[in-house]
């Protein structure tokens, strides 16, 4: 078994050199809708059943999920269309080839895709490394075909991993990895070969908290607002990155988008806010803050 401390170095963040981001941005935002398809019947069972509720089918949580496809992912382009975010999406691959209107409209507003796994119901737990090699592939491959590009971001299913999963991503060529929380700012992580660098998702700033805490939309877009109230005050000395993640059938739904749109208008409201994607802040962060970061820890990262 790996540990987290043999991937990254601890490093508090007030004592690193200043992260720099374009024109002088105190925040890197990133909205990262999760499109992610849900298998009817689960092929695998493993660790965890995909669909708790028995006896399977649970048509209560599959037909919840496929209206975030269906009809709250339209809802929602209309409010991020409004603000002019350029999204990252965690995309489960299987969607761009079952669902091509989805893949039509995300390509016309120039969205990212990293890979969310192939499907949100297939768990990476206890995957051998070949297993596990392979659907990252299958992965790649499904990506760069019906995209011409290559993926350029890794996070697992339904936040399911191994001990090998950052290895076997670094190896695909993938550049940033989004399986760790454990930052507001980008880091390294170290692999068997290749570079990854983690960006900061969060689990925190992310919708799905509606399904597990007695919450709603109106608090959860408060919950934004003060989120970016903090890192844009701290960004002042040392700039951080804030993830907004959000699944289409929970804040596309009729009596919740609103107060997204209320949140993004917010941030929208402030010049120094950098709206970007997971692989412009890896790609920044690689050509300007990786070689300082490193020098920090006396060439060890």
């Amino acid at each position: 078994m790996i540990d987290p401390e043999q991937r990254f170095t601890y490093s508090p963040i007030i004592e690193r050199p200043k992260l720099a981001w374009p024109d002088n941005a105190r925040v890197a935002v990133w909205v990262v809708p999760n499109i992610e398809h849900y298998e009817y019947i689960p092929a695998e069972v493993r660790v965890r059943d995909p669909w708790p509720r028995q006896p399977h089918p649970d048509v209560l949580g599959y037909g919840g999920r496929d209206y975030g496809n269906r009809v709250g992912l339209w809802r929602m382009f209309e409010v991020l269309d409004r603000h002019a975010i350029r999204c990252t999406v965690s995309l489960s691959l299987s969607v761009i080839e079952m669902y091509p209107e989805i893949l039509e409209a995300m390509e016309a507003r120039r969205w990212e895709y990293m890979s969310h796994g192939l499907y949100n119901t297939r768990y990476h737990w206890n995957y051998g490394e070949d297993e596990e090699r392979a659907a990252i592939a299958r992965c790649c491959e499904i990506h760069e075909r019906l995209t011409g590009r290559k993926l350029r971001g890794w996070f697992s299913p339904a936040v399911s991993f191994t001990a090998n999963t950052p290895d076997l991503v670094a190896e695909a060529g993938i550049t940033y990895y989004c399986d760790f929380y454990h930052d507001d700012q980008p880091t390294p992580i170290r692999v068997r070969s290749g570079n990854l660098i983690s960006i900061p998702y969060s689990m925190d700033i992310n919708d799905a908290l509606i399904y597990r805490q007695p919450l709603e939309a109106a608090e959860f877009a408060q919950m934004i607002i003060d989120h970016f109230d903090t890192v844009y005050r701290e960004g002042a000395t040392q700039p951080r990155v804030m993830c907004i993640a959000l699944h289409p059938y929970m804040m596309g739904a009729p009596h919740r988008v609103k107060h997204l749109d209320r949140a993004l208008a917010y941030i929208r409201s402030h010049s120094d806010a950098w709206i970007t994607t997971g692989a412009e802040i890896a790609d920044w962060y690689i050509a300007h803050g990786l070689a300082p970061y490193r020098q920090h820890l006396g060439g060890e990262a």
